[in-house]
């Protein structure tokens, strides 16, 4: 066991703001480490100072000589118009065949690998930037916050890639599900010093639960025995033949010290609409076909979901699970077939095309009483507010002068104050911290009404689910198992595909190589169209052309939203966005297809 790294007597502030005082900490190769600390408390600049970007007002950081780190960067710096490949070989300076062969631990191959890295997802594109970590061959990983958008199937190879990660690891997260899965010691920064504790998560929460319940004794104790004192000398002071004694009690008064606790952050305090509980089904869906003008994303959906029920919508990026979201709420035509709400069904939805369009003029206070419950008192309204961080002036600031993620928090507060017996939910832990998410869950636990609902946060999902609604390969289906089968399945398919690979890498670097290249015959018993490969390529190139146009177009649409001060225009330009994405998608999926039937030509 190598000490990698010593963080020596550092001192840090700024202006009355104290980060580290006198902190203290040892990295050592063989640590997988969750660091932990309040918002604010100086986690991001402590990184900062580790990578070597700024500097200690005193103190040092010792760094082993073989020190090696990679740091996942959270821009992009990829190339216009080079594939994942050309920027692995790029970055790392790495051979093809090795670079396609840790690509291949990520699923990053065919035309994934060889296709332009922009067209990629943000997932995706984050697969290549661990990828390209890998290959830079790093004995220490500085994560900040890795898995913030990342789908389940994402999450779930940079859990199993951190697993098989021989070196150490420094992961700032506060996914519960995914530190639990990948750390075994957690590193505590409060009051600026830094402490390492040995053990999972869990034991780590459990700790430190049982040391404040422990001061909080120690205080009461020692505040009871203070008043005792106080009341013996009070009433001995004065007199002659006791006056000795209250002298000594009162150095003994002196020494008596409190316990300093760090005081409780606000707690959010969230209600669910109250609602009367409901039977039957809530909504039907019947030969549902979804999608856009130019293309079906799902069809043939057979759907039923009771009153009652939390249903969660998984699957990847890009499969259509917002997509089915805006349909079954009507803010996009279904393509065929049917869509049906239960009689009484009152539907209310977060989405970013709600939040996007909620009235310009008036404050956040005029909003929630107009949203809220007939016979909502004013205080429960307040206090909610101040759950989703509308405190003090900021319930008298107009709509239009609020931040996207002021809107969406707005939009959520006044679906919690309403009558709704149904709620439809994108991502609504997008835009909460930590504790509000998990006050969010509390109040969906006690709904009495109906969810349906998506998020990347899986201790969320796990906690409020009680069905399943998988959105895959063009079909919508009630996934027969709870959330927890769900990811078990997910993982199987990892595992089963890091078999595969594994399998394959006793290959010779040559044949890695040419299958990389796309050099290797089709075995996947995969007919050919009979089109020649003159044909096939002028088709590729026609796509091509396509998807860079949709490209330009969506960036030029991106550039006006963030500058659009009219909400209508706004919702618009996200909508035909939206559209983009989907034809980008279906058409990087024709391109793909046209390049397998290339490959079996060969």
């Amino acid at each position: 066991m190598a000490v990698l790294l010593q963080i020596r007597n550092a001192h840090k502030r700024y202006g009355d703001q104290v980060l580290f005082d006198g902190a203290e900490a040892t990295l050592t190769d063989d640590g997988k480490i969750r660091f932990v600390g309040r918002n604010g408390a100086g986690k991001s600049t402590l990184l900062r100072v580790i990578l070597g970007e700024e500097e200690l007002d005193s103190g040092e950081v010792v760094r082993h000589p073989n020190l090696r780190i990679g740091y996942l960067r959270q821009h992009d710096p990829f190339l216009p118009g080079e594939s994942a490949l050309q920027f692995l070989m790029r970055d790392s300076g790495q051979p093809d065949w090795k670079c396609g062969e840790v690509a291949g631990q990520f699923e990053i191959k065919g035309d994934y690998l060889d296709g332009p890295i922009q067209n990629l997802s943000g997932g995706w594109q984050t697969r290549v930037k661990l990828a390209s970590l890998l290959l830079h061959q790093p004995n220490l990983l500085l994560l900040d916050e890795p898995t913030n958008f990342l789908d389940l199937r994402t999450q779930l190879l940079l859990e199993h890639f951190l697993r098989n990660f021989r070196e150490a690891c420094l992961i700032v997260s506060h996914d519960r599900t995914f530190l639990g899965a990948t750390c075994t010691q957690t590193l505590d920064l409060s009051r600026g010093k830094l402490t390492m504790y040995p053990g999972r998560i869990d034991a780590f929460l459990d700790y430190q639960k049982e040391r404040r319940e422990h001061d909080l004794r120690v205080n009461a104790t020692v505040m009871a025995k203070r008043r005792q004192l106080e009341e013996f000398i009070a009433k001995n002071r004065a007199r002659a033949s006791t006056a000795t004694q209250a002298r000594s009690k009162s150095k003994q008064l002196e020494r008596l010290e409190l316990i300093d606790i760090e005081s409780d952050e606000a707690t959010a305090v969230i209600r669910a609409p109250r609602v009367e509980p409901r039977k039957g089904p809530a909504l039907r869906c019947q030969e549902l076909s979804i999608g856009y003008p130019d293309r079906v994303v799902a069809s043939g959906i057979e759907l039923e979901i009771d009153h009652g029920m939390r249903a969660a919508v998984v699957g990847d990026n890009g499969q259509g699970k917002t997509t089915f979201l805006r349909t079954v709420v009507e803010s996009l035509p279904p393509r065929d077939g049917g869509i049906r709400w239960g009689y009484g069904c009152q539907i209310g939805v977060y989405a970013q095309h709600v939040y996007t369009s909620l009235p310009e003029k008036q404050t956040v206070l005029e909003y929630l009483e107009y949203q809220s419950a007939s016979g909502t008192k004013t205080q429960e309204i307040l206090d909610l507010a101040a759950a989703l961080l509308f405190r003090g002036d900021h319930i008298k600031k107009k709509i239009s002068v609020l931040s996207g993620g002021e809107r969406a928090r707005l939009c959520l507060a006044g679906l919690l104050l309403s009558q709704y017996n149904v709620l439809v939910l994108d991502e609504p832990g997008n835009h909460l911290d930590v504790d509000t998410v998990e006050a969010l869950a509390e109040a969906l636990l006690a709904y009495q009404g109906t969810v349906i609902f998506t998020s990347h946060d899986r201790h969320f999902m796990k906690r409020i689910a009680t069905c399943v609604i998988e959105v895959r390969d063009g079909r919508v289906v009630n996934y027969r198992g709870d959330y927890d089968s769900y990811v078990y399945s997910v993982d199987k398919e990892i595992d089963e595909g890091e078999r595969q690979r594994e399998s394959g890498m006793s290959k010779s670097p040559d044949a890695v190589a040419n299958k990389v290249a796309g050099k290797g015959k089709a075995s996947d018993g995969k007919k050919s169209s009979g089109r020649s490969e003159r044909e096939i390529r002028k088709e590729i190139s026609k796509i091509e052309r396509s998807i860079a146009r949709l490209d330009e177009e969506k960036k030029e649409l991106q550039s006006q939203l963030l500058t659009s001060t009219d909400p209508t225009e706004a919702l618009k330009l996200h909508n035909r966005i939206v559209e983009l994405d989907e034809q980008l998608s279906a058409a990087e999926e024709q391109w793909c297809l046209l390049q397998e039937e290339i490959e079996q030509q060969a």
